[in-house]
């Protein structure tokens, strides 16, 4: 038996998409009207005679959502599938499901396929919980006696034994998930594919369905799995495909995928201004004039491990009297969140003298300083808000600047492997000796 579960050859899908033509104007001639309308009239006529999609509009772009993708997926593997929104990954993954046909291209799929892309996919909303399982069950080709065996299982894994003789269209999404990806995960197939939809349920539950994937991988199901968040795809995966505009960019180890689509979407934005107050962010009382990262004295978006880096916000304050507050959120490529920290006399070294005073109306700068030897080699974000009265948001951007943080090897000293973690911090270690060994034994 071949070691290939799924194997794709130039598999690619185009959608119809319709636009109107006309301009929002004040005024269109009725003549201009009845013209258009014919012309599409005419055309969803042809396509309907044809057996065509029907498009909406008067004007038809071909738009291709997927582009020549090429893979091979072994068994047992455990592939992360990442890229921006409209990069392609579900509809991808909706034709390895054969929900969607693929315009052009082939698939080859080896072992029965159990998916979760949507919830409430597959699913009859008038049946039970208890129907569905035994439904989707005979979907996938099993029989009553099999799913009857893992039947305790799923209903455990789920947590909703209470409502399992309850029809599914009153459960919420959380509890749709719960049962949906129960179900997904132990009935007897051979991949497993999983969509974003994972993000609905609670973090609790999001870390049970990631161990859960993990184990059928070890069992020698093939997954493949799709998300937003870097922190799940670098812990479950072990091999990384970046999509862009519906092609693959990247087929390769995990932490090199996910670094190489930080590398896209983190550029050089470590700076941003405006020019003037009706622009920025905020409202009538505050509002932002810059962010920026700088290091050394100089804008950058590259620090050396060893090197401060400067957060430096300015802001325009048009209420005199206001108590104001500026707090950052420093979030990890992984999607971690590192720190939050604010200028109040709470969470600073060197309190200010600004906290809990009124501000004058004015502009205003705001410095907050991480210490070099803090933070692990990557790529980081900020976002930030500046308050009143300690809990109003008036002005809130979110990643709004970012930065690379990156070792020249001049800290490793003999140690030249990667370092585990998000923070590096230099620790304060003292070594003592207690006792000289003088070839005693006690």
């Amino acid at each position: 038996m071949s070691d290939i579960a799924i194997s794709v050859e130039n598999l690619s899908k185009s959608y119809l998409v319709g636009h109107n033509s006309a301009k929002a104007e004040r005024y269109t001639a009725l003549r201009d009207v009845i013209s258009r309308n014919a012309r599409s009239l005419a055309r969803k006529t042809r396509d309907m005679f044809s057996g065509g999609a029907i498009v909406q509009g008067d004007e038809v772009e071909e738009f291709w959502a997927l582009k020549n993708v090429s893979l091979e997926i072994k068994r047992g593997d455990r592939v992360g599938i990442i890229g921006r929104n409209g990069a392609g990954k579900s509809t991808l993954l909706k034709m390895l499901s054969r929900i969607t046909e693929p315009t052009k291209g082939r698939i080859k799929i080896s072992g029965r396929v159990a998916s979760l892309l949507e919830v409430g996919t597959g699913f009859h909303p008038e049946l039970t919980g208890r129907e569905n399982i035994y439904l989707n069950g005979a979907i996938l080709g099993m029989k009553r006696t099999e799913i009857q065996r893992k039947f305790d299982e799923i209903v455990s894994f789920s947590e909703v034994e209470k409502f399992l003789d309850t029809p599914v269209k009153r459960f919420s999404s959380g509890m749709y998930v719960r049962l949906a990806f129960a179900v997904a995960a132990h009935l007897e197939t051979e991949i497993l594919i999983v969509d974003e939809v994972l993000a609905v349920g609670d973090a609790q539950f999001q870390k049970k369905c990631l161990g859960k994937m993990e184990d059928v991988s070890k069992d020698g199901k093939t997954v493949l799995f799709v998300s937003h968040n870097m922190g799940a795809i670098s812990s479950l995966s072990t091999r990384g495909i970046l999509l862009s505009h519906g092609e693959m960019m990247f087929d390769g180890s995990t932490l090199a995928a996910v670094q190489k689509y930080m590398d896209g979407d983190i550029t050089s934005d470590y700076e941003k201004i405006w020019e003037s107050p009706e622009s920025a962010p905020g409202d009538d009382d505050i509002r932002l004039k810059s962010v920026r990262v700088r290091c050394d004295g100089v804008t950058t978006g590259n620090v050396e491990i060893d090197k401060d880096v400067s957060i430096e916000i300015e802001f325009w304050n048009f209420k005199p009297g206001a108590e104001l507050g500026a707090s950052i959120h420093l979030i990890h490529s992984s999607n971690v969140t590192v720190l939050a920290t604010g200028n109040g006399r709470s969470a600073t070294l060197d309190y200010d003298g600004w906290d809990g005073m009124p501000y004058p109306a004015g502009l205003f700068k705001t410095v907050c300083t991480i210490p070099g030897n803090f933070l692990n080699d990557g790529y980081y974000r900020i976002s930030l808000v500046v308050l009143m009265n300690a809990t109003i948001e008036k002005a809130v951007v979110r990643d709004a600047v970012s930065f690379h943080v990156y070792d020249t090897g001049a800290m490793r000293g003999n140690y030249a492997g990667e370092w585990i973690g998000i923070i590096r911090p230099r620790m304060a270690w003292q070594t003592t000796l207690i006792d000289r060994y003088i070839g005693r034994l006690s």
